[in-house]
């Protein structure tokens, strides 16, 4: 028995044109680096330790989010054990949180760079200072508008207390040797 194969047309009468294929991917075009984009030269420095920075927070979120995960024992053998598993995960989980603020404003800086608005203020749209990009290459501020912004309360940061609050404690004699 022979089937019989039908031919779609169109409405002018026409067979249908076979639908075109895309091409496929190489391992190449898969496995190969993304290409890098043009980089301003006086930028160069600034991106490449960007750079390195953000693949060194991506490999040390990897393993922090391995710790934090790690299966717990459902009942240690001692309380205290309990405890200072229960003090690893928190500890990696804070770590965890603060090395992804990082890695966003090391991407927001990559991206400044890219679009041209790198060391230029946030706030005042004046120049920020090169000793300042030299010491924090993703700062948005210049340290002027920055002080102002803290003032404000716009943002907070981890602050230390005066030496002059930690209450003096005797210190302790030391015990003989008997």
């Amino acid at each position: 028995m022979q089937r019989k194969i039908k031919k779609t047309a169109t409405r002018n009468g026409r067979p249908a044109k076979p639908p075109r294929r895309t091409p496929r991917a190489s391992t190449s075009d898969i496995l190969a680096a993304p290409p890098r984009p043009r980089v301003p030269a006086k930028w160069k420095e600034h991106w490449d330790r960007l750079v390195r920075w953000r693949d060194e927070f991506t490999r040390r979120k990897g393993q922090l989010t391995r710790d934090a995960q790690s299966e717990q024992q459902p009942v240690s053998l001692h309380i205290a054990d309990a405890g200072t598993d229960a003090y690893d995960r928190d500890f990696a989980l804070t770590m965890l949180s603060s090395e992804q603020n990082a890695l966003y404003e090391i991407e927001q800086a990559l991206d400044r760079i890219k679009n041209g608005s790198y060391a230029v203020c946030e706030l005042t749209g004046k120049p920020i200072e090169a000793k300042r990009l030299k010491a924090i290459p993703w700062a948005r501020f210049s340290a002027e508008a920055e002080k102002k912004l803290e003032k404000q309360g716009a943002i907070n940061r981890a602050k230390l207390n005066p030496i002059e609050s930690i209450s003096k404690k005797t210190p302790r004699p030391e015990r003989e040797e008997e």
